[in-house]
């Protein structure tokens, strides 16, 4: 099988249901999380070689194919929902995997730099790029019918990478990289009497 068809040589690529132009917003929305797919992969390998955070590797993996669903999704030229992928119970696993992972690492108070070990960078570099898809998939709805679910999937992976880089410079003994001119924005809810 050859890698090249040659069939994008004008700058136009297939979705399903049609051909538009490479710089189509749609293609823009899943080809940021086929980038972010990789930075996800980049962040597995490196949780999978280290003993006290290699779960973590097993989650991103999984992530790996839910955002191929999500591109997946995307790639229809009209709506199609009987042939969705991503389903409700996958944001909702990402919920119970943020909770797991927030109550994993300090309690926080300020705003967060990414940093603490190499694998919590790695993550937050991922929350960024996701948060990028998420625009980009907002401009894609503002034209056209998409999924909704997608939207609230990549909406929740965002808030997953920063509570599992929290979580990973927990379980590495790193520190949190406060950013020092923050007040203090984080505040837990003060207790009501009984």
């Amino acid at each position: 099988m050859k890698l090249y068809t040659k069939s994008g040589d004008r700058g136009q690529t297939s979705v399903k249901g049609g051909r538009v132009m490479k710089n189509d917003a749609r293609v823009e929305a899943y080809g940021t999380l086929d980038e972010l797919n990789s930075f996800v992969g980049a962040a597995a390998a490196q949780a999978a070689t280290l003993e006290p955070v290699r779960a973590l590797a097993a989650e991103l993996v999984e992530i790996q194919q839910e955002l191929f669903d999500c591109g997946s999704d995307l790639a229809f030229a009209s709506p199609a929902e009987d042939h969705y992928k991503v389903t409700a119970d996958m944001t909702a696993r990402l919920e119970g995997w943020i909770d797991a992972h927030a109550d994993a690492a300090p309690e926080i108070r300020r705003f967060i730099l990414p940093g603490g070990s190499a694998l919590s960078a790695s993550l937050h570099v991922c929350r960024t790029v996701c948060r990028r898809a998420e625009r980009q998939i907002v401009t894609v709805a503002e034209a056209h019918q998409i999924p909704e679910e997608v939207l609230r999937y990549v909406n929740r992976l965002s808030d997953y990478f920063f509570a599992a880089a929290r979580s990973a410079n927990a379980a590495l003994g790193e520190a949190d990289t406060e950013y020092v001119r923050s007040a203090e924005v984080f505040r837990s809810a003060p207790r009501k009497e009984q």
